[in-house]
């Protein structure tokens, strides 16, 4: 797999995808797509390396690719796979539930709230945990309708914004990232024992950090618009003893428990009640200043110099008279 990435460096998430031995070669028309392949052969053939032509298929519209269906519409989950996991009988054992969340968790990222749903089963995989399949159990039956019906998810542009909407409940923590109106993918996980004691805005917080862990690669170094229900978070840029590190460029935005609805059909609404945040890097190191932080001599991080605070200045200048 080194090998390959090595030889498509230059055109690698271009338009060239590589899982192994697999090459995936996408692109917008056929006329581009001529002139990828071209690229693609001939990049091969540099590297005395060759493709058996029986093995290989051309120009498709749609194609099957690690699980899934990738089309001009967007990424679908692929329905051979899906057939196997409706064909699953009722676990019996605990390393039965471990297989069956094992092959539906593939696909959590096309199934809203995949956690929650799933925690009565998750539940009973816990160590000296007494199986016994209750009637909250049947999140087997529901998890494999949701796969039947999960949605076509969007491909991402890095190339503009995206809109990440955050919750949390005291089951877990649940984020949708939509871009242009059209889901990307569903993200949640459960609560861990000690975020169980947090309070509201905590609990709030870490949906919002783990939606920035979770699409890292999408988002850092991108405009990312935070929708979350709870008001105060939108000061979390002004608050006085804040320890934290400014990796996104991001916007937090109050949005309304009473609007959170369906993720899908939420981002289709044309516009919705919020009131926008936002800070400068120049008003971000004033307020650093102000809450005189350690002293940062030139300390450079994603274009942001933190210079030294005013009390820091005069002490320093005392110290010379």
């Amino acid at each position: 797999m080194y090998m390959m990435n090595s030889v498509f460096m230059n055109e690698l998430d271009k338009f060239v995808v590589v899982f192994i031995d697999d090459i995936l070669v996408y692109s917008k028309n056929e006329k581009e797509h001529e002139e990828h392949l071209r690229i693609v052969l001939t990049r091969l053939r540099e590297h005395k390396l060759y493709a058996k032509f029986s093995k290989c298929a051309f120009c498709l519209k749609e194609v099957s690719f690690l699980g899934h269906i990738l089309s001009e519409k967007g990424v679908a989950v692929d329905p051979s796979k899906v057939e196997d996991v409706l064909n699953w009988k009722q676990p019996e054992t605990v390393t039965e539930i471990r297989n069956f969340l094992g092959l539906a968790g593939y696909y959590r990222r096309f199934i809203k709230d995949f956690s929650k749903t799933a925690k009565p089963m998750t539940s009973l995989t816990k160590k000296n945990a007494k199986y016994l399949w209750s009637p909250k159990c049947e999140a087997f039956q529901t998890l494999k309708k949701l796969l039947t019906s999960a949605p076509v998810l969007a491909q991402p542009d890095v190339t503009e914004p995206f809109d990440v909407y955050c919750d949390s409940s005291g089951n877990g923590l649940g984020c949708v990232l939509v871009q242009e109106g059209r889901v990307i993918a569903y993200a949640s996980r459960q609560l861990r024992k000690h975020e169980a004691n947090y309070p509201t805005h905590d609990l709030e917080l870490a949906a919002v950090v783990h939606t920035l862990k979770m699409w890292r690669h999408y988002l850092l170094g991108n405009t990312c618009h935070i929708y979350t229900d709870h008001k105060s978070l939108k000061y979390i840029f002004t608050q006085p003893e804040l320890n934290m590190r400014v990796d996104y460029d991001l916007e937090v935005y109050y949005h309304p428990g009473k609007a959170n609805v369906v993720a899908d059909a939420l981002s289709h609404k044309a516009h919705c009640n919020f009131i926008e945040t936002r800070r400068t890097v120049r008003v971000l190191c004033c307020e650093i200043g102000e809450i005189e932080m350690p002293t940062v001599q030139e300390a450079e991080l994603y274009n942001l110099i933190i210079e030294p605070t005013i009390k820091d200045q005069i002490i320093a200048a005392q110290k010379k008279d």
